[in-house]
């Protein structure tokens, strides 16, 4: 708001032409009584709209003083402006006294220059205008309100002086109005209208608080309406949270489809593949802070392929040291990726502290798409549903067209016959086991975005990577999708139910059942050495 007051003693100050204003309508300003300078700073915006819209924005960055003979000035620098003719005072007035307002002062302040600002010609102010009108509008603004409704052409601006309009006339002495305005106030979604209206349902004492009958049941049919809208954000917003989540999950459990289905390894270490996507990320962004701090908010399209990288390696060297002289004994590789899983930790812990890191979101990440009063849909999770996708159709692409993908769907099917028709099945399984641990890392960017960088980062993650996994078939990607995008939309809703705890169980159990009745998951895998 001082920004503002500053902006528009510029405009004075530069030129523009104003037209007189009462001096009696600017001496309470300079009262010390507050109810004065807030009834005078009502009187100002109702009766000279235009010629108190400099005179207000003064009063609140504090550069409206009082000289001589109790005569309002402007202040700018070594310039003085007298307030009621917005001429410059030459010489300027010695022993000028600033009038000093207090925070009741300021809020009348700040809505009164909102509703003067309803007139703007740029339509970004008039729209945050009627935002801040609408958050504490009342009956002294009425006249502007009319005023500005008649004036203005913008559907989204209407609607939301309309609802101004409607929260200022609930003090009207008229129950006719009130009921109107009551109606109108029902087709918001906004939950703070909800409890604007809550009391007008409410007794206090002995009657009611509003004490007209038809008004409180509009009242009361305005709310079920609005509770009705809320519901549905509600739902809607944890289905977006949930559809986030099986992002993440998905690109964590594409790698471990790849790996257990090309090599029925049970990798208990594929979350800390995630931590190492993550602290790639990070490391990525302390090199653009101290090399390139001026591209610093690009720092997370580079950190993408040397996360991919680094979680590839890692992976490969697991599968070449440990993994490859394990095949066929899934207990021992259990154990032995569990024992990787506690050594990355430590080196983690060893390299990086055990606290967790600050990764921060770019620039072109912060903020969100406001679909309603109640729904926000945050960049970054937004951004990272459409990394997911595009992992997922990278991965469909890999598979389908390349000859990689052609050997690792031969091995996955038949690995016997594939390697009597010259398949190196040795080396398919060290570059599927890469990739499935490059995939990892990419999720672990993302998840860098939304939760905290640490040693033990990954645990949470490696048991609902699994269940994608099974529910959604062994090596199938489009079972991976749908599992992960289910479980994470399931799970969303149901923590908003029952609790984040109750909500894994009921899920796990759900899992096991559904395994009883179908093994193979959702989508099995075709061919004749699966089926037989």
């Amino acid at each position: 708001m001082r920004i503002t007051g500053l902006l528009l003693c510029g405009w004075l100050l530069g030129g523009s032409c104003q037209a007189a204003i009462d001096p009696a309508l600017l001496a309470p300003l300079a009262a010390d009584d507050s109810e004065q300078r807030i009834e005078a700073i009502g009187a100002l915006a109702r009766s000279a709209p235009d010629e108190a819209l400099p005179v207000l924005g003064a009063l609140a960055s504090d550069s409206l003083a009082v000289a001589a003979g109790n005569r309002l000035v402007i202040i700018d620098g070594q310039r003085v402006v007298d307030a009621a003719t917005g001429r410059e005072i030459t010489p300027p007035p010695a022993n000028l006294e600033a009038i000093n307002i207090n925070n009741r002062v300021r809020r009348e302040l700040a809505s009164a220059l909102a509703a003067l600002r309803l007139f703007s010609n740029d339509r970004d102010q008039r729209l945050q205008a009627a935002h801040e009108v609408a958050a504490g509008a009342d009956a002294s603004l009425l006249p502007l309100l009319d005023k500005a409704l008649a004036a203005e052409t913008d559907p989204e601006i209407v609607g939301r002086l309309r609802m101004a309009h409607a929260q200022a006339s609930l003090t009207s002495s008229d129950a006719g109005v009130r009921q109107a305005a009551v109606r109108t106030l029902g087709e918001s979604s906004d939950p703070r209208v909800r409890q604007l209206l809550l009391p007008l349902t409410e007794k206090r004492g002995d009657g009611w608080v509003e004490p007209d009958g038809a008004v409180r049941a509009a009242a009361g049919t305005s709310i079920r309406e609005i509770e009705r809208r809320l519901a549905w954000a509600d739902g809607l917003g944890r289905a977006f949270t949930g559809l986030s989540l099986g992002s993440i999950l998905l690109l964590a459990a594409l790698g471990l489809a790849i790996t257990y289905g090309v090599m029925g390894v049970i990798n208990m270490a594929h979350g800390e593949l995630l931590m190492v996507g993550a602290y790639s990320t990070w490391l990525v962004q302390g090199v653009f802070r101290t090399h390139f701090p001026g591209a610093v908010d690009w720092y997370l399209p580079a950190a993408v392929p040397v996360a991919f990288v680094s979680a590839a390696l890692v992976g490969v060297l697991m599968e070449r040291v440990v993994i490859r002289h394990l095949y066929g004994r899934p207990l021992e590789t259990l154990l032995a990726t569990w024992g990787i899983s506690l050594f990355l930790m430590q080196v983690a812990r060893s390299l990086f502290g055990a606290q967790n890191v600050e990764v921060a979101n770019p620039a072109w990440m912060a903020g969100g798409v406001e679909l309603l009063p109640n729904l926000v849909l945050p960049w970054n999770r937004i951004i990272i549903v459409a990394f997911s996708i595009a992992v997922l159709a990278a991965m469909w692409a890999m598979l389908n067209l390349s000859r990689l993908g052609m050997f690792v769907r031969a091995v996955t099917q038949n690995r016997a016959m594939a390697g009597c028709v010259g398949v190196p099945t040795g080396r398919v399984d060290t570059l599927a086991f890469g990739l499935g641990a490059g995939i990892a890392g990419l999720g672990g960017v993302a998840l860098s975005q939304i939760a905290n960088v640490g040693p033990d980062m990954g645990q949470g993650y490696i048991v609902d990577s699994f269940m994608v996994v099974v529910l959604g078939g062994v090596g199938q990607l489009a079972g991976a999708v749908w599992a992960a995008l289910g479980l994470g939309v399931v799970t969303k809703f149901l923590e908003g139910w029952t609790g984040a705890v109750i909500a894994k169980i009921v899920v796990l159990v759900f899992i096991i059942l559904f395994i009883q009745k179908r093994p193979q998951g959702l989508f099995a895998l075709k061919g004749r050495f699966v089926e037989s």
